[in-house]
């Protein structure tokens, strides 16, 4: 017996040996095997971390390519924000109603940091072309079908894809392609209120084939509205949040359907959208406005053909960085079932949305529009407004002008003191 228990006592020394040896041999060689795997991209990898390590007090950021004072990255502040850390609050500060960027899924993409992260090689992509000798990713193509088959917001079947560098872009090559053949003028049309930037592009690169003739509802009640006729139509609107159809129809009208809030943290989706030429953008799905990357799902190959001509000629194709990025976003966006982003993102639209509601339903010179609730085909089920922008609205005022001051009143224009009941 005491035999045995030496024997026993022995082994079970001599295996723990064994086992210490295997565990501390396996992490050196694992350790020595990562050493080797981050070689060159060490210094890149603890750059980043030690820039976005650095404490804004939660109301701005530092960045690599932002500015540095005594070799320290300075903290850009979001509005009503100042100071070394952004921490001091600006009382005195105006609220820009008139644009905004998409930073409230900042903290989503700080949760998964680590998932989302990219580090580029120096010799990454540095050819025109893939190897196949396009200019667009196919996996990002593969990618951007399966978003929008969890989105459920968007037909993909029997469409092609064409890359932009953003929704604006796309905009413009759409225009281009719809009026390249035309024998006469393309009038180009939205129902208002409309996105600016409509008429802006449009005059911009005005051209014999085409020219910004204003408001679809005015056209359609003239005699010859449905000739030759592009019509942007924006669902949901912006500013005003509804989804929209086209206005004119006919067979020489076609539509470009900007869908950049087609996603159900900004929207309700009662059915997957299926128009002719459709437009997205990365800057509303995931937030990052500034990778300027969208894309545009055309059922036309000839129109499809003529886009894509455009983005080559202007761009021989969307940055091969940006779509590496675009790409890894995507990879988080669907990760697990790929809905968390479209859940964070709802209930952080949602509480804004009631918060403003609540606000303004103070005043008395301003309202806000009303959205019902409606059905979603994402969600499936009836859930309440959430949009990414709003129309908020002076209540008319009625004016009041004394005699004494109409009879004072000499000059071609002058200043009037309104009296506001």
């Amino acid at each position: 017996m005491a035999k045995f228990k030496s024997f026993l006592f022995g082994f079970i020394f001599v295996g723990s040996i064994a086992l210490n040896i295997f565990f501390l041999t396996n992490n050196i060689y694992a350790g020595y095997v990562n050493k080797q795997q981050l070689s060159w991209s060490q210094r890149a990898a603890a750059e980043a971390e030690a820039v976005a390590s650095v404490s804004c007090s939660g109301h701005g950021t530092t960045y690599l390519d932002g500015l540095f004072l005594d070799g320290k990255p300075v903290c850009e502040c979001n509005s009503c924000y100042g100071g070394p850390y952004c921490s001091h609050f600006l009382p005195d500060c105006v609220a820009n109603a008139d644009s905004g960027d998409p930073l409230f899924l900042e903290p989503f993409w700080m949760q998964h940091a680590e998932s989302s992260a990219v580090l580029v090689a120096g010799w990454h992509r540095m050819s025109y072309s893939f190897a196949d000798q396009s200019i667009m990713s196919q996996v990002l193509q593969n990618h951007i079908l399966k978003v929008h088959s969890i989105a459920r917001n968007a037909i993909t079947k029997g469409k092609y894809l064409v890359f932009g560098a953003g929704s604006t872009q796309l905009l413009s090559a759409a225009v281009f392609a719809l009026s390249l053949n035309s024998s006469s003028l393309k009038r180009v049309v939205a129902a208002s209120p409309y996105y600016p930037v409509y008429r802006t592009q449009t005059d911009f690169f005005e051209t014999a084939h085409f020219e910004f003739q204003g408001d679809a509802l005015l056209m359609k009640r003239t005699s010859n509205s449905t000739g030759n006729v592009i019509e942007f139509v924006t669902s949901p609107n912006n500013p005003d949040g509804l989804l929209r159809k086209a206005v004119l129809q006919g067979s020489s009208v076609n539509a470009i359907y900007d869908h950049a809030y087609y996603w159900p943290h900004f929207t309700a989706i009662p059915a997957p959208a299926d128009e002719d030429v459709m437009i997205f953008t990365i800057s509303k799905l995931t937030g990052h406005a500034g990778s300027r990357f969208g894309w545009a799902l055309v059922k036309d190959k000839d129109v499809y053909l003529n886009m894509l001509e455009y983005i080559q000629l202007a761009e021989l194709g969307i940055s091969r960085d940006t779509q590496l990025r675009a790409l890894q976003l995507l990879k988080v966006v669907l990760e697990g079932d790929g809905r968390e982003i479209f859940h964070f993102a709802y209930e952080k639209m949602r509480d804004r949305w009631e918060k403003i509601s609540q606000i303004v339903s103070l005043s008395k010179r301003f309202t806000i529009q009303d959205i019902p609730p409606q059905y979603c085909n994402f969600f499936e089920k009836v859930r309440g407004p959430s949009p990414g922008d709003t129309q908020v609205s002076f209540l008319l005022m009625k004016l009041r002008l004394s005699i004494r001051q109409f009879l004072k009143c000499k000059q071609k224009s002058c200043y009037l003191n309104p009296l506001i009941d």
